[in-house]
């Protein structure tokens, strides 16, 4: 399934807003499997990078090349916010909500609903209004919705981001768990141990740029004083 969408190719990407340039010229191919992260410091460009992968950001320049059809390749992936906002409604309905927009039948939402509910241990919460979870189960919740639907492709802009040890653990478990089954993840994290923990490979954003790429083996070796300076804790 992701062979058929994958890979992807950036071409000179550009993204200009107001005269100023804030990412590019980047070009990268991203393989059909993995989990990528995008790292770099902040401002660096990463939530613009991701952004413009998934078609929400628009581009002034260059190339995205799926391996299908933009219109096809817009239905078979999905994107999670840092701060992902919650529908007005119960648990259930945030997570059939992607399933109803597809034309699903409602036996298959419910089967679904019920599954991922378990999945993120909120089996308990389906008729809670979702907005009154805590933070880490509003992520959890925003992550399973977006797989609900069996995305080819799964972007994340930072998903542990001011979570707890256990959020953070969960999610990874989710991710790690996505990705071994087919789903190709790309993300950004600034937590420089949940890179090391999750990355297969990884891109190194620095001022707009792709400063370094390589399997994540290559952290613990950077080949760039500036990747070894920002896996240090450095300021950059």
């Amino acid at each position: 399934m992701v062979d058929n969408l994958l890979p992807l190719r950036v071409d000179d990407l550009v993204v200009s807003r107001r005269g100023k340039r804030l990412l590019g010229p980047v070009s990268h191919t991203f393989a059909p499997q993995g989990l990528t992260l995008v790292i770099g410091p902040n401002g660096a460009g990463k939530t613009t990078f991701l952004k413009a992968l998934h078609g929400i950001e628009r581009i002034s320049g260059g190339t995205l090349t799926w391996n299908t059809p933009p219109e096809d390749a817009r239905q078979r992936q999905s994107y999670v916010f840092q701060s992902p906002t919650m529908l007005r409604r119960s648990v259930r309905d945030n997570l059939a909500y992607p399933l109803w927009v597809a034309g699903v039948d409602k036996a298959l939402i419910r089967t679904r609903c019920d599954r991922w509910g378990a999945r993120i241990n909120l089996s308990d919460a389906m008729d809670r209004p979702a907005p009154l979870l805590s933070g880490g189960e509003r992520q959890k919740l925003a992550i399973a919705r977006a797989l609900i639907s069996d995305p080819d492709v799964l972007f994340l802009d930072e998903p542990c981001a001011n979570l707890d040890g256990q959020a953070t653990a969960d999610i990874e478990r989710m991710l790690t768990e996505t990705q071994a089954t087919g789903t190709r993840v790309i993300m950004t994290s600034h937590n420089l141990g949940q890179i090391r923990r999750l990355a297969t490979d990884f891109l190194f954003v620095l001022s707009g740029h792709i400063h370094e790429v390589g399997p994540a083996a290559q952290l613990h070796t950077p080949a760039t004083p500036e990747l070894a300076a920002f896996l240090q804790g450095d300021l950059l």
